[in-house]
């Protein structure tokens, strides 16, 4: 794809120069740009209409991809755009036409110290079996620390990565370890296509884009039982929710099994948001989980509702709660006591600077 000179091209630069991550093309308004969280009109840029945002689209996507967005109502892509980024775009009809959302991908994958990872989460690199899973929002930054963790593998292992992605993201060139990238729609059928035959494809490092049903849920679980490292993520919002949600979708009848699957193979739960940075930029406050044997059988016995409690007072094992991490970035300076407590589960515990 050259997009080089192309309308597209041209927003794109908008949006890095305004230190942006996302544009929103959508008829019936102008080209829209995401910047510390906060989504505005391009300055100088015209209201979009249906076939405007078409002729954009077709920059974006091969005939192939469009007989798959008719299909399908729905498209998701990425691209690499020339040595600036890697853009991950997401095509979709509304009203009748087609709109498209596009986020900004660096080249660079960033380290531990600049995503501000806690040498808890950092250490999860290290281990090499089990199952760490991510969390949070849409756009809370969960797939850029999982690829500074995977990078972090990727240098200093000698070891078979594999990443089943929709779409893949972040590039990992090989290191001291081999990294294999499969993205669901083009080097495979679905997620659980993928790691139906990833066992036989030699990895010791697997990460798994999302576990989106119970068949892909059942089949990372077992990936995690028989020594391999996994990771991968949910959309919920706190620890508990996510082992909250992979229990709920099995029948009833199953979900003791799963329970104990799951407290067997758990390393640890982190659930993120990426709040805005006093003085601009965004930064990551984290919740932490870590597998104890306490959590373990609070996960065992469905007892989930009191891992907040284990959270809570278990610092000393890495673990702390999202208001915690709220309440260090308040105390540093990095952000407004106000913005973090919008961000809060329980408000009340967020300190006050």
């Amino acid at each position: 794809m050259n997009l080089e000179g192309g309308k597209i091209d041209q927003l794109l630069r908008i949006v890095v120069r305004a230190s942006g991550t996302d544009l929103l093309l959508v008829s019936g308004y102008p080209p829209m740009v995401r910047v510390d969280g906060q989504l505005s009109p391009m300055e100088g840029e015209d209201v979009l209409d249906a076939a405007r945002v078409q002729a954009l689209l077709a920059e974006l996507i091969s005939e192939p991809q469009a007989r798959r967005l008719e299909l399908d109502l729905e498209l998701d892509f990425a691209f690499g755009w020339g040595d600036v980024a890697r853009v991950r775009g997401n095509a979709y009809h509304q009203r009748g036409g087609h709109a498209i959302a596009l986020r900004v991908i660096p080249e660079a994958i960033p380290d531990f110290d600049e995503i501000g990872l806690p040498s808890a989460v950092a250490g999860l690199a290290q281990l090499h079996q089990g199952l760490v899973l991510f969390t949070g929002p849409t756009g809370s930054g969960k797939s850029t620390s999982l690829a500074s963790l995977v990078e972090w593998v990727n240098a200093n292992r000698a070891c078979h990565v594999i990443t089943i992605e929709d779409p893949i993201e972040y590039l990992h060139h090989s290191k001291r370890a081999v990294v294999s990238q499969r993205e669901v729609g083009l080097d495979t059928h679905s997620f659980a296509h993928a790691l139906r035959s990833v066992l036989r494809e030699d990895p010791d490092v697997v990460l798994v884009g999302e576990m989106r049903d119970a068949e892909s849920i059942a089949i990372t679980l077992t990936l995690a039982e028989t020594g391999h490292l996994v990771f991968s993520t949910l959309h919920t919002n706190d620890a508990s929710q996510a082992l909250d949600r992979i229990v709920d979708v099995f029948a009833a009848e199953q979900q003791p099994q799963i329970r104990t699957q799951l407290a067997g193979v758990l390393r640890a739960v982190v659930a993120q948001r990426l709040i805005a940075r006093t003085g601009g930029g965004m930064t990551a406050a984290f919740e932490v989980l870590i597998a104890t044997d306490a959590v373990r059988n609070l996960v065992r016995e469905g007892r989930t509702r009191q891992l907040r409690n284990v959270i809570a007072t278990s610092r000393a094992d890495g673990m702390q709660t999202l208001e915690r991490g709220l309440s260090d970035l308040v105390r540093s300076g990095a952000v407004d006591y106000d913005e973090a407590l919008a961000h809060a589960l329980v408000p009340r515990e967020v300190d006050r600077p």
